[in-house]
């Protein structure tokens, strides 16, 4: 009879092959050839990149007699980004694209304006790309009570975007809090190209 597979929660912090590379002074393949050989335990999400916690990291350096270089572990410098879109399709999109372009961040997905709202409070991320029209709370309500919130990181970036510019002004966009308006639809790079100006 075979096993049943438990699953298990990712862990909040992960490293890239990039970083454990950089550590390791050695490039990305020969970490690659770790994970694939079973010495570094790795996950691997379904656009083929792979992460590692910095438990089974540490490990990896203990067995292999490597130095665990204190500062390297204190705190992350990733950058983190909340996508908030209700249309679940283009969210995806965009999270897969930001992804491979910025392979060092973390990236998070919400729905609506009320869920994002309650993501930026707990992920704390350094840029939003929040759409206006959604369900609950709309983008320009969220944004007003992003910059209102005395608890909020004052380095927060917010990318506001719309597919109904004719209801939505630039000027008005703006000062409800963001940062920066897009139109709806948009070549994905020129996005890649926004958050990278303003990260």
């Amino acid at each position: 009879m075979p096993k049943k597979k438990v699953k298990r929660p990712l862990p909040k912090e992960l490293l890239s092959t990039g970083e454990i590379a950089d550590y390791c002074h050695t490039g990305i393949n020969v970490v690659k050839r770790w994970i694939k050989k079973g010495d570094l335990e790795a996950f691997q999400y379904p656009g083929g990149h792979y992460r590692v916690s910095i438990e089974k990291f540490k490990e990896f350096l203990l067995i292999n007699d490597m130095p665990i270089v204190e500062e390297f572990f204190q705190g992350s410098n990733k950058k983190k980004i909340l996508i908030a879109d209700d249309d679940a399709i283009l969210a995806e999109l965009i999270k897969n694209a930001l992804e491979e372009y910025f392979e060092e961040s973390e990236i998070e997905v919400a729905h609506d304006g009320y869920e994002a709202l309650i993501k930026t409070g707990k992920f704390e991320p350094d840029i939003l790309i929040i759409d206006i029209k959604m369900p609950r709370i709309d983008g320009l309500e969220a944004c007003s009570r992003l910059r209102k919130g005395k608890t909020l990181s004052p380095g927060l970036k917010i990318i506001a975007m719309t597919a109904h510019p004719n209801e939505y002004s630039r000027d008005t966009v703006l000062r409800s809090g963001a940062d920066d308006f897009l139109i709806k639809p948009f070549e994905i790079t020129f996005l890649q190209e926004r958050v990278k100006n303003l990260l």
